[in-house]
């Protein structure tokens, strides 16, 4: 049976549909201060392309979904054929978006940047140190009575103390979990990117004078040439990249044979940036290799195997859930289709804070094809 949607401010005049429940109560009233009429999808079922275009009706001024729905042409199309002006993802990430049609139609996409940096970059720190020191592998040996007291090689894992992080894809979450390895941890980075990252670099060089003036060993940061380079130099690779079409299936099982044996793999980018069968087969094959993977090639479906094997630690794709991140995500969302709306510009700061109490800038935080507002 199908759920009706749930309304707030019936009586707004831009009717809003909202595939998902959101985190707080901001976003709901950024869009009611804006005159929309929220239909907001209660459950938790992952929606088709046809309840989509169900939801959307006849007539709908703008939407917010969700990043494991496919907002396709056929979608999009229907969108903007109800006189739809604005789609914003519940996310960073819009791969699941036709950013293109979107743009052909004249729809704005906005997205959720500038609030997940820490936290995603807090939980991929977790991961590492889940995988690499053996947390779950513990855990539930402790859980299931049989821990008989310390042993000298009871769950060794690896210590990142001085040793090297490989990074792929130095953006804004992957220079954050950069800063915290290095400067949390004394580790030298390479990493991989497409551009030089030079206030990475500046700040790191920052960190390798004052351990040098300490009389301390300094750290390193260096770019590397290829994905090959960075693998077979790190102890610990995150990935941090995007989803396309030159990253789908980056770490695949030639790659993989490249890394350490004891080597830890952490992912909380997008899934299909790791073969996943290929990996799968790796950590069969090489006990001490380690992986912590919060995103997956085919959600919410994993490889075959994956699940069995005690050197992965698997979640839920949860990296960007903290209260805070989640009811800001929410709040830049609302603020996107509530501005495009309003016909207000495009939002010119990096810094998307104003956005996430009160009123906001009479802006749209983020919009990732700003050709379709013209």
């Amino acid at each position: 049976m199908t759920a009706t949607p749930t309304i707030v401010n019936p009586d707004g005049s831009h009717r809003v549909v909202v595939t998902k429940e959101l985190p707080g109560n901001h976003w709901k009233e950024v869009l009611s201060a804006a005159g929309c009429r929220i239909e907001i999808v209660p459950g938790t079922e992952i929606l088709g392309k046809d309840r989509l275009i169900e939801l959307i009706g006849d007539r709908c001024d703008g939407a917010i979904g969700q990043l494991t729905e496919s907002w396709d042409e056929e979608v999009l199309g229907a969108l903007a054929a109800a006189g739809g002006r604005v789609y914003s993802n519940y996310a960073v990430g819009y791969n699941n978006v036709d950013v293109e049609a979107a743009t052909r139609l004249g729809l704005p996409v906005g997205n959720t940047p500038g609030v997940l940096t820490e936290t995603t970059a807090e939980l991929a720190v977790a991961l590492t140190f889940a995988a690499s020191r053996r947390i779950v592998e513990a855990d539930r040996h402790m859980r299931g009575g049989h821990f008989r007291g310390w042993l000298p090689a009871l769950f060794m894992g690896q210590l990142f103390h001085r040793k090297t992080v490989g990074v792929v894809g130095a953006g804004r979450i992957g220079a954050a979990y950069a800063r915290m390895m290095v400067e949390g941890h004394k580790m030298n980075l390479i990493y991989y990117d497409l551009r030089a990252n030079e206030e990475l670099e500046s700040r790191l060089a920052g960190y390798a004078a004052f351990l040098e003036s300490g009389g301390e060993q300094p750290v390193t940061c260096r770019r590397a040439g290829t994905v090959e380079e960075l693998l077979g130099a790190s102890d610990l690779v995150s990935l941090h990249t995007v989803l396309d079409d030159a990253t789908r299936h980056l770490v695949n099982a030639e790659r993989l044979a490249l890394m350490k044996e004891d080597a830890i793999l952490v992912n909380t980018s997008r899934g299909p940036v790791i073969d996943e069968k290929a990996l799968v087969a790796h950590c069969r094959t090489h006990p001490n290799f380690r992986a912590g993977l919060d995103v997956y090639e085919e959600e919410p479906a994993m490889a075959p195997g994956l699940a069995e094997l005690d050197n992965v630690v698997i979640i839920p794709h949860i990296a960007s859930a903290t209260v805070w991140t989640r009811q800001g995500m929410a709040s830049l969302a609302a603020a996107n289709v509530a501005a495009v709306l309003q016909g207000h510009p495009l939002w010119q700061e990096r810094d998307v804070l104003p956005f996430l109490e009160g009123a906001p800038p009479e802006a749209a935080p983020s919009i990732v094809n700003p050709a379709a507002l013209d």
